[in-house]
């Protein structure tokens, strides 16, 4: 394994060598607003906690009867995002990396409070689903523990949902995310304090009922003999870690990773919990501030998933999903070796993964996609500045472009939109996967309109400009393998930015074939192509030359 692993926290704002870099993460989750800032040393690699920021701000307290995140909170958020962008001033952060998970996935208003953030400190949150939220808590703690090449557990119990994750020292199995959290759970299902002994019941079945699926999801990919060490990260298991240290050690030790208790001392803990109210709750020696209104349902999801796990231990990992953000942005920008893998490799097996399972042709998508790829490289710095990653973009639209086809082939790039946005794509934001669904859906028929319900959930103009020109460089990629026989080789651009004329030369890949089908369908599908670029497009076909041996 990749050593990322370091223990060193400081307390003091420090200057990088030109070797190390200071990075930023924050974490908008439910209940809690969190910052990690990490020195970062490429040659290693490695990463050391510098410092940590944390603000209870309760995301996940949203109105009852739309769903939306209440102005007040979203206001109490954005300062504390200022407050933090202060301090890694202080530390000469070099860039910040921030994610929102479940209360802002869920609510309708989510993406435009994203986008407010955005607005008013230039603070760019990625939204991401439960599934990539549990690759990177995974990322997170095998960055923090030594797996020794065997098979561990995860669970993160957070403020709106649970992950419960199966991974090894090379990669992750199992990935779920349940709608079930500390704060959710207690929002919706508890009234009384004491909570009633009819309350904790229903608690505790839903609990249960809940996690089955997830359970027996990992559970299934258990290997013959294994017996994964269950792993707990985050709030709520850490505060009933430095309970149980307070209690057992009579202190709590200064640091909680690789703390371990066991089941039977937390069912005792609960019983304890159901009994007493919030004040006598927060009077429990090793109780954070604001944590006791919320403890008690936290605890009884690690209850039952550690019942249903037939876990009787479980031990404490501090790195979890900030962690986790770093380690995939350390992937990303390539300093660690593939040992970790790439994001790439993440990315590109999760879109073909998906592309199988919706029974897409595949030689004819991938036909597409460089087709696609060539046109977006021969016209970069010409007719568009879209950089790397967008190009990630568009290649898996191409991919995914014709999946709708396992609904129905009529109007099959609508359903191309739903199946794409629906589907979990690995190491994708949620704006991501939201662009990468409407340049599928925009590769036929009607270009983009402001009318379309899946268009306007791009609430980004310049998300919206990218969706423009890459569904129209998709266009003319799926017109090229129009009979999906690969009747054409290669293509040539030539842009005239005096005439604005673009000329697109396509090579047969059979001689005597006239192309016949594929010139018609180019020549249809050039108009959205002309009009987003503002040009004139003319299509060449080059003859075929056959070389006599």
């Amino acid at each position: 394994m990749v050593d990322l692993v370091s223990a060193s926290r400081e307390s003091i704002p420090t200057f990088p060598t030109a070797e190390q870099r200071i990075i930023a993460a924050i974490d908008l989750g439910t209940n809690s607003l969190h910052m990690v800032i990490v020195r970062i040393e490429p040659t290693l690699p490695a990463f050391s906690i510098i410092a940590r920021e944390k603000e209870t701000v309760r995301l996940g307290d949203r109105d009852l009867t739309t769903g939306n995140l209440k102005p007040e909170i979203m206001e109490r958020a954005i300062a504390t995002l200022r407050r933090f962008q202060e301090v890694a001033k202080t530390f000469n952060v070099e860039t910040t990396i921030a994610v929102a998970t479940s209360a802002t996935r869920e609510a309708p208003n989510g993406k435009d409070f994203l986008h407010d953030i955005e607005v008013q400190l230039g603070l760019k949150v990625d939204l991401i689903s439960g599934q990539e939220e549990a690759r990177r808590i995974y990322l997170g703690v095998l960055s923090g523990m030594e797996f020794n090449n065997q098979a561990h557990t995860i669970i993160d119990i957070g403020g709106g949902s649970t992950e419960i994750i199966l991974g090894d020292s090379h990669e992750e199995r199992t990935l779920t995310s349940t709608k079930i959290g500390a704060v959710r759970l207690t929002s919706e299902l508890i009234t009384t304090d004491p909570i009633s002994t009819h309350e904790f019941e229903y608690l505790q079945a839903y609990v249960r009922g809940m996690l089955e699926r997830s359970v027996e999801q990992v559970v299934a990919n258990y290997q013959f003999g294994e017996s994964p060490r269950l792993v707990g990260t985050s709030g709520t298991i850490e505060t009933i870690a430095a309970i149980h240290a307070r209690e057992h050690l009579g202190f709590i030790p200064s640091t909680l990773n690789g703390y371990q208790f066991p089941l039977r001392d937390l069912r005792e803990l609960v019983n304890r919990l159901q009994h007493r109210n919030n004040i006598e709750r927060a009077a429990i020696p090793g109780m954070p501030e604001k944590r006791s209104e919320v403890i008690l349902a936290g605890a009884v999801v690690l209850q039952e998933a550690m019942t249903l796990l037939n876990a009787e231990f479980i031990t404490v990992c501090e790195r979890s999903l900030r962690e986790g953000v770093i380690v995939d942005w350390m992937l990303t920008h390539g300093l660690i070796e593939d040992r970790l893998r790439y994001q790439g490799s993440v990315r590109q097996r999760s879109v073909l993964r998906t592309a199988k399972k919706y029974h897409s042709n595949l030689p004819h998508s991938d036909r597409v996609a460089n087709f696609a790829l060539s046109i977006f490289d021969q016209t970069q710095a010409t007719l568009h500045n879209w950089y790397p990653e967008c190009r990630q973009l568009l290649w898996a639209a191409a991919i995914l472009h014709n999946c709708g086809h396992y609904v129905s082939h009529s109007a099959h790039h609508k359903h191309s939109y739903y199946l794409v946005r629906n589907s979990e794509l690995l190491g994708y934001t949620e704006t991501e996967i939201e662009i990468i669904a409407n340049i599928a859906r925009y590769h036929r028929k009607s270009p983009p309109k402001k009318k379309h319900e899946n268009y306007r959930n791009l609430v980004n103009k310049e998300h919206r400009l990218m969706v423009n020109h890459l569904s129209a460089i998709l266009r003319l990629a799926t017109a090229l393998d129009r009979r999906q026989i690969g009747a054409i080789s290669r293509i040539q651009c030539d842009y005239n930015p005096q005439e604005k004329s673009f000329k697109l030369r396509v090579y047969p890949t059979y001689p005597n074939d006239d192309c016949s089908l594929e010139l018609w369908s180019l020549d249809y599908s050039k108009e959205v192509f002309e009009t987003e670029f503002n040009i004139k497009v003319s299509v060449i076909l080059e003859p075929t030359i056959v070389t006599v041996s």
